[in-house]
């Protein structure tokens, strides 16, 4: 295959370069001939490589091997990313899909029916599609950023926090000094979101001991004792270093919670009551407490980027229909309808995880509060690995390597603690899950992918063949991520002093 190039004007593109000359680039070499000296035709270089003037190379100091690389990558395609990974054990599309249901599907779908208590059946339920819609569509956007930018790298592919770093590098000139800040910024709220999510956790598995324990103890135990109480086997659990030991753990938790998720179900739809006393629309104030513990039960971003990169076939990601449109479509379709159902059901009395809100007294009830305690004791390791992991490698190269195993462990068990006495300070689920929902899953899960997507797309390739995105829809999609941020900053602000309101005020009645 032979590329012809057409070099017009000055010879300011490289001193070797005559104007007026074509050149037959082929793989023995450039030949040269004379303009209209012979039957090859006339294609200009500044057409091939789709640049609208010749001072747009000019400028950018490309010499002719620059322009002869330009004409060639136009012909010959962009660069694969998918061609060149290699992943020793791939997962197939049914694996990703399975991978990215369990990553959504956790204890936060318990947690629905209390937003639609602050969101109301008709509201909630329109929220709850819009809410679930945008989170699909900002992992969307992080994903095909993340493709993009390993065309433009040439990378086979790229971590959540190297994504962010690498819009940042190949944006706006300004920004670019700050590419690493940026990676570590996201590598940080990676960990706190899942180490907030951990203190979630231990409020979760404290709540629903106390339930059972109290029944059979005859008395009223503070549920900060509980909280304690799991300190020793959370520093066992955190203390697992090596991933493959947390998957006897990850399998037992699955079992238990696909049991107590199915006799959860039986008592929601057990004698369903009448409409008469739940409310089709929450008040103002509730309204951001509804998007705070919405956005937390449905947000499972910071496994998005790890299953699309083991996928055998990533580009089935983000295809129609493909992983993350039939995973998402299950999730916000489960999610809607057992909020929905469960409001239904117990109304104003729907606590923080619906599974509080079973008869105690019965022992079905019972063994569903143990079931749920149990997987999210066996879930605690796994949650807590990946944000430790992010930790460790950030501050592993601060100690000598001789010190580095102590220093982990002890970084590890003082971790665990912080988590626990979060957890004993918030004891409270409903509150601690809109909290942690507003600060941390809003800023991982809406802001970042937007921001991410706007500053990809700002970005001008030269070395690119592909056609440049018309004005009109640039300025769409810049203007529909600033509005995704802003929608997410007025949630993440008004959820945040929601919350604390509300935990304020549970603490106060829990003081008298």
């Amino acid at each position: 295959m032979k590329v012809v190039l057409q070099l017009l004007g000055s010879t300011a593109l490289d001193p070797i370069v005559m104007p007026g000359y074509l050149y037959t680039v082929n793989h023995e070499g450039i030949d040269e001939k004379p303009k209209g000296g012979g039957a090859i035709p006339s294609i200009s270089v500044f057409d091939r490589v789709n640049s609208s003037s010749k001072s747009e190379l000019t400028t950018a100091g490309y010499g002719l091997e620059a322009v002869v690389e330009k004409a060639k990558d136009a012909e010959e395609g962009e660069y694969n990313p998918f061609e060149h990974r290699k992943v020793e054990r791939p997962n197939s599309d049914l694996g990703g899909l399975a991978h990215l249901l369990k990553s959504s599907l956790g204890t936060g779908i318990l947690a629905m029916p209390n937003a639609f208590r602050n969101g109301g059946l008709v509201l909630g339920t329109i929220a709850t599609l819009f809410v679930g819609y945008i989170c699909t569509h900002c992992v969307y956007i992080l994903v095909d950023s993340s493709h993009t930018l390993c065309r433009r790298l040439k990378v086979p592919s790229l971590t959540y926090a190297e994504t962010a770093e690498a819009a940042i590098k190949t944006g706006p000139i300004l920004l670019r000094p700050y590419a690493t800040v940026v990676r570590r910024i996201v590598d940080v709220s990676l960990a706190l979101t899942y180490y907030s999510a951990a203190c979630v956790y231990v409020v979760f598995m404290a709540t629903s001991t106390k339930q059972v324990a109290d029944l059979y103890v005859g008395a009223d135990i503070d549920v900060r004792l509980y909280v304690l109480m799991f300190l020793l086997p959370l520093l066992v659990l955190g203390s697992i270093r090596d991933l493959k030991f947390l998957v006897p753990f990850s399998a037992v938790a699955n079992i238990c919670i696909v049991i107590s998720f199915a006799l959860t179900l039986y008592y929601v739809f057990r004698e369903i009551p009448t409409l008469e006393d739940r409310s089709l629309a929450g008040t103002p104030a509730q309204l951001p407490l509804f998007f705070a513990t919405a956005i937390f039960a449905m947000e499972g971003i910071g496994v998005v980027m790890p299953v699309e990169n083991s996928m055998k076939h990533p580009q089935h990601f983000l295809s129609c229909p493909g992983v993350l449109c039939v995973a998402m479509t299950i999730v916000v379709s489960l999610y809607t309808v057992i909020g929905f159902f469960g409001y239904i059901k117990y109304g104003d009395l729907t606590q923080g995880s619906i599974t509080l809100n079973l008869p105690t007294q019965e022992p079905l009830a019972q063994a569903v509060k143990v079931l749920i305690a149990v997987s999210i004791v066996f879930t605690y390791g796994l949650q807590f690995y990946v944000p430790t992991e992010i930790t460790w490698r950030m501050a592993k190269d601060h100690f000598s390597e001789k010190r580095q195993l102590v220093v982990e462990y002890i970084m590890r068990w003082i971790i665990v603690v912080i988590t626990v006495i979060i957890a004993a300070i918030v004891p409270h689920l409903g509150p601690i899950i809109s909290l942690v929902g507003a600060l941390f899953f809003s800023t991982l899960g809406l802001i970042i992918p937007a921001a991410v997507d706007a500053i990809t797309s700002c970005h001008v390739d030269t070395s690119s063949a592909s056609t440049p995105s018309p004005p009109f829809r640039f300025t769409f999609r810049v203007a529909k991520d600033a509005f995704i941020i802003l929608f997410a900053l007025v949630g993440l602000l008004s959820g945040t002093y929601a919350s604390v309101l509300e935990i304020i005020e549970a603490n106060r009645g829990s003081g008298e």
